[in-house]
């Protein structure tokens, strides 16, 4: 945001009101007010304009209204998953070819090995769904609903450590800073729920006994966009939003005369100053105020049937799990919350892959299905477009000591696997190849800024025109120099 462009055009409003009639602009002011704090009192069409974002409306037809986007941090490895390579069984243990491995830039994890001995997935595959798309042992429940999700292998990236890979995958620059796809979402096509944010951030917990990387809330934050249009993340325990709840003695009624206090006192200040981080803030304060209502009743699962809960998996009942947080997930689909992100932590493998891949996938296997499978038996998978997938992949490569039954694996950017589901994606269907080592792409490279492009394609946004004005550039999620373009391989 440019707050000295956004105060000159708020000041020339100012100024035209005042020519016209002395204090409109604070009677209007007072209007938009009124509007947050008594919705009822206004009409459907002008909440529904209060609601919109800078587009105003989609640049084309949207597949979808909504997106969760089930962020697996750490890097999973495609090839225990879902890039099946048998023939590397023969390669045990041998040299990865230098022809293969190329110029390819390296970790300081791994770059000073002697050697890259080859480790060959210790996991079975199997086949499943109508084409036969091969699928892990780990993920029985995933091979269930394959016919529902596009599978992506050949995402690629520049990025090489976590914290920038996850900043690029997150914002379209490897630099932090700038807004994330949630808050691009928000900024673009507003919100269709007046009572909750239009971007909800979830931390689950996981079982991988390897630290996990940290994650840092500039990842859902929104930059140079306006602050309202940042993640709100959703607590793990206590109350799922801080001061949720009001403190001891003070009722409803008094927080209401409190906000109305504070509200003039921006509203005032917001005058003279004209900074628009000040309506802002006032929207915060109003929405926060009606998430007191809206949030109980929202995570309140005992209205969820025992069929509901048992197909998530029994850790659904336990807060903070990544089976509840996929549950929750489809309670904000069911309240038009636009964009919903889960960060499932733990998938950094450098060693003992096969120990922690096993929790990990434990962790997401069923409750990953369950979402797809609850989201579809009520109506819902047709307009909500479900992601899944890291910041990078793995290497075919061993890191450390290898075994017949035990390895680790080092960051691998030039090919690893995504898969989308819902939202007008094709189900069923295995988009791209790699090569015999699963290391190099040979056939439909989707980079980062395609998949963010196809992201927005489906929620009718041209990703070429949802722009910002800022540091003398028009400003994109995709970038404003290199190409992207949507996969419409995958699209129905």
């Amino acid at each position: 945001m440019d707050p000295l462009r956004e105060h000159t055009l708020l000041m020339t409003r100012r100024q035209f009101f005042g020519s016209a009639i002395r204090g409109l602009s604070s009677a209007i002011g007072s209007a938009a007010l009124a509007s947050l704090m008594r919705p009822d009192l206004v009409s459907a069409a002008g909440m529904e304009a209060g609601q919109m974002g800078a587009l105003a409306a989609p640049h084309f037809a949207p597949k979808a209204k909504r997106v969760i986007y089930l962020f697996m941090a750490g890097a999973p490895s495609q090839m225990d998953l879902f890039d099946y390579k048998p023939q590397l069984n023969d390669w045990f243990d041998k040299d990865l070819p230098p022809s293969v491995r190329g110029d390819q830039r390296l970790t300081t994890m791994t770059s000073g090995q002697d050697r890259f001995p080859v480790a060959p997935s210790i996991f079975d595959f199997h086949r499943y769904g109508n084409a036969g798309m091969w699928v892990s042992e780990l993920l029985p429940h995933m091979g269930s609903v394959v016919d529902d999700i596009a599978l992506l292998k050949t995402v690629h990236t520049e990025a090489i450590n976590h914290d920038p890979a996850i900043t690029f995958i997150q914002t379209g620059d490897q630099r932090p800073g700038k807004p994330s796809l949630g808050s691009w979402l928000s900024y673009g096509l507003g919100s269709e729920n007046q009572n909750l944010p239009s971007f909800v951030v979830l931390l689950p917990t996981w079982s991988s006994k390897r630290d996990a990387q940290a994650l840092y809330s500039r990842l859902w934050g929104s930059g140079f966009l306006p602050s309202k249009h940042q993640g709100v993340q959703f607590r793990s325990n206590g109350d799922p939003v801080l001061y949720l709840n009001n403190p001891r003695g003070v009722d409803r009624k008094t927080r209401r005369d409190m906000l109305d206090a504070v509200a003039a006192m921006n509203e005032r200040y917001f005058e003279s100053e004209g900074d628009p981080e000040i309506n802002a803030r006032i929207a915060q304060y109003e929405m926060a105020y009606r998430m007191q209502m809206a949030v109980p009743e929202l995570t309140d699962l005992s209205n969820e049937s025992e069929s509901t809960l048992e197909m998530y998996g029994p850790d659904v009942k336990q807060k903070g799990t990544f089976a509840s947080c996929c549950l929750l997930a489809r309670r904000l689909a069911e309240r038009d919350v636009r964009f919903i992100q889960l960060f499932h932590r733990g998938w950094d493998h450098h060693g003992n892959l096969p120990r922690d891949l096993k929790l990990q996938c434990r962790d997401i296997d069923q409750p990953a299905a369950a979402l797809i499978k609850d989201l579809k038996r009520r109506g819902l998978l047709d307009e909500t477009l479900v992601v899944w997938g890291g910041e990078f992949g793995r290497t075919t490569y061993c890191q450390g000591n290898l075994t017949q039954d035990n390895y680790g694996r080092d960051h691998h950017p030039r090919c690893f696997t995504m898969w989308m589901a819902g939202g007008g994606i094709k189900g069923g269907i295995v988009h791209g190849e790699t090569d015999d080592f699963s290391y190099n792409i040979v056939k439909d490279p989707v980079h980062i800024r395609d998949l963010n492009a196809t992201i927005l394609h489906q929620l009718g946004i041209d990703h070429n025109k949802l722009t910002y004005r800022f540091q003398g550039l028009d400003q994109r999620l995709t970038g404003v120099t290199a190409p992207a373009h949507p996969v419409n391989a995958i699209m129905t």
